[in-house]
């Protein structure tokens, strides 16, 4: 359990954050900003569970994905080292249980024949929000994992990867199942 007795700390105020590991960086530093990233998209998440109104299987889903995003950033903010002691990682099993929901939602709707334009509800706008912030941290996650010596877990990236796919399904159940789904039209505006 964590216990936050004291919100500022002033520690911050030279432009460095403390990992997990205590170890401080750069506040620009791109482990700093994948743990941003999951805070960001669990952010929209809330906001878009506001308009959620009889889709309690959705906000169900949404509610995990919020606790898992606390892991993700827990996962993010303690690089994986040989010999060190294992802390919080997403692991496979959440990866999984996202499939499922996707297979679950994607189950009722009707096939695309288009690109869907962000918007419809707002719970729909709201998701699509999230999921465009979803893509950019899985860019930030997948950069970090690029550089030597900043391991990232397999299992954080395919997180992100299938968050954004069952961000994009649950948009389209929150837009009545597709039926008020956006469509982009191409050359429309020439």
């Amino acid at each position: 359990m964590v216990v936050l007795n004291k919100i500022y700390t002033r520690t911050g105020d030279d432009g460095t954050t403390a990992l997990g590991s205590g170890e401080r960086r750069a506040k620009y530093d791109l482990r700093v900003a994948a743990c941003g990233a999951a805070d960001e998209i669990n952010a929209a998440i809330g906001v878009a569970r506001l308009h959620l109104a009889g889709l309690p299987q959705i906000d169900a889903m949404l509610a995990r994905v919020q606790n898992d995003l606390f892991d993700l950033g827990a996962d993010f903010t303690v690089p994986q080292r040989d010999g060190k002691a294992e802390r919080l990682r997403v692991v496979p099993a959440q990866v999984e249980r996202l499939e499922h929901d996707i297979d679950a939602l994607n189950a009722g709707l009707a096939p695309l024949n288009s690109f869907i334009l962000p918007g419809g509800s707002a719970a729909a706008a709201y998701l699509h929000l999230a999921r465009t912030i979803c893509r950019r941290g899985e860019r930030t996650a997948v950069e970090l994992a690029a550089l030597p010596d900043e391991p990232v877990s397999a299992a954080a990236l395919q997180y992100l990867n299938r968050l954004s796919d069952f961000l994009f399904v649950a948009a389209r159940v929150a837009n009545g199942n597709g039926a008020s789904d956006v469509l982009w039209v191409p050359g429309q505006n020439r």
